[in-house]
């Protein structure tokens, strides 16, 4: 058990260390694709035959057999340091985060994000995807080996001596060169691990990706529909789960089955998991407002795989299946919670003391109505050209995000009310079944 939450422990800190790098590797792609903000030793007239020699050599630059082409480093030489040396330690960070979570996937664990350990098989997907979305960004950084070379080329004039780190960081650049190649060669040994976590989203998954004629016929979020049972408290066995974002399910099995491909062909449950994650839409978010396409990004890697027609005609019916529903369901899905969350709302600013037993509905209601405005802002800043580009534009948001800000407010007011039917739920309720399974255990051990 120490030993479990000794890597629980560790889990936590490097999605925080992950997410830090990630956010630098936008930054630098951002700084560098926009004319205003990038560096002022790239856009030097001065510095473009140096850059190309750099570029064209990278990493194996002769300093002293290009003395000629890099003159111009060598007259600033000081200034190219420090002007790159930010740059250049952010790459490292790189390399350091890459070997301390090899380290950890070494290790032989078991998953199951609804029925044995949520936080820890949602941190551990959530490394693997911050880990896959730190090296694509990186591999869209096209001055990447310009900022390093320069860099290198001015410590070697100034010291003498070729940074130590120099040699690791120019390998990591070439072999990233075709990053979901050599992602899916490093993530090979870990497939089982993998997909027994992603497998755990079977049942999951499904039920959180129903469409809104399912969400009606369930009367989902309505406490009108069962008015005898208004007043029980709302929970489940899952209750973590009930509130998940569907967008960061599919980005765990979309880039986890991309990564751990051969458990499509063995597995078909995780055939199924996927196929349905790739009808949800057409992008998902790397970090920020950086985003891969899907289907592409899939049908690339697996045009190059041998054995993998029949995935690629998947990729393809499965982009056809979004063009032609997805906008359409997303649109349903809208205005079903733009009236599910006025009932609720309603319903509750007249009774909140409801708001104890149901708070599950609230965090639910909020939970989906997020994943329904994430998902129209991700693809309409990228629609693709289609037939109803009506469906990716939504003149009611408004509304719908005005009950989530009322929603959001009536639980701040009474959360007194929610905290205290809670403490008194633990006292009376679960402490008495933990007493049952405790004598249950006891005598069943003796």
């Amino acid at each position: 058990m120490d030993y479990q939450q000794k890597l629980a422990e560790k889990l936590t800190l490097l999605n925080e260390r992950g997410s830090g790098v990630l956010i630098r590797m936008n930054y630098i792609k951002k700084t560098c694709a926009n004319p205003k903000l990038r560096p002022s030793i790239l856009t030097d007239k001065v510095m473009e035959s140096a850059i190309k020699h750099i570029n064209k050599k990278f990493p194996n630059i002769d300093f002293r057999g290009s003395v000629q082409n890099l003159t111009s480093i060598q007259r600033q030489k000081a200034e190219v340091l420090s002007a790159t040396s930010i740059f250049y330690d952010s790459f490292l960070d790189v390399i350091e985060f890459r070997v301390i979570i090899s380290f950890f996937f070494f290790f032989n664990l078991h998953f199951d994000i609804s029925a044995i350990n949520f936080d820890f098989t949602k941190n551990y997907l959530d490394l693997i995807i911050t880990y896959t979305s730190v090296i694509i960004t990186l591999s869209r950084i096209d001055d990447k080996k310009a900022l390093v070379g320069m860099f290198n080329c001015a410590h070697e004039m100034i010291n003498g001596s070729s940074d130590p780190s120099y040699p690791r960081l120019g390998q990591m650049f070439v072999e990233y060169e075709h990053p979901w190649k050599k992602l899916t060669e490093e993530f090979g040994p870990h497939t089982r691990s993998v997909t027994t976590a992603l497998l755990s989203l079977g049942l999951l998954y499904p039920r959180r990706n129903l469409p809104a004629e399912q969400w009606r016929s369930a009367q989902l979020l309505s406490l009108l529909s069962a008015p005898a049972a208004m007043l029980d408290s709302a929970c489940c066995a899952t209750m973590a789960c009930e509130y998940l974002s569907v967008e960061v399910m599919e980005r765990w099995i979309i880039i986890g089955f991309l990564l751990c491909h051969s458990s499509l062909n063995t597995h078909p449950p995780a055939l199924e998991l996927w196929k349905m994650a790739l009808r949800s839409g057409l992008y998902l978010t790397l970090t920020r407002d950086e985003v891969f396409n899907i289907h592409k990004v899939s049908e690339d890697l697996f045009d190059n795989i041998k054995g993998y027609s029949k995935r690629v005609a998947d990729i393809k019916e499965s982009r056809e299946h979004v063009l032609l529903n997805c906008g359409a369901m997303h649109r349903e899905k809208r205005h079903f919670l733009r009236g599910a969350l006025k009932e609720l709302y309603n319903v509750l600013e007249d009774e909140p003391g409801l708001l104890g037993p149901k708070a599950l509905f609230v965090c639910m209601a909020l939970s989906f109505s997020r994943d329904e405005v994430q998902w129209l802002v991700r693809h309409s800043e990228n629609m693709p050209k289609i037939k109803t580009p009506e469906d990716y534009v939504d003149n009611q948001m408004a509304e719908l995000l005005f009950y989530m800000e009322k929603l959001r407010e009536l639980m701040t007011k009474y959360r007194h009310v929610v905290q205290r039917f809670h403490v008194q739920y633990l006292a009376q309720f679960d402490a008495l079944v933990l007493n049952d399974t405790i004598q249950v255990l006891f005598l069943s051990t003796h």
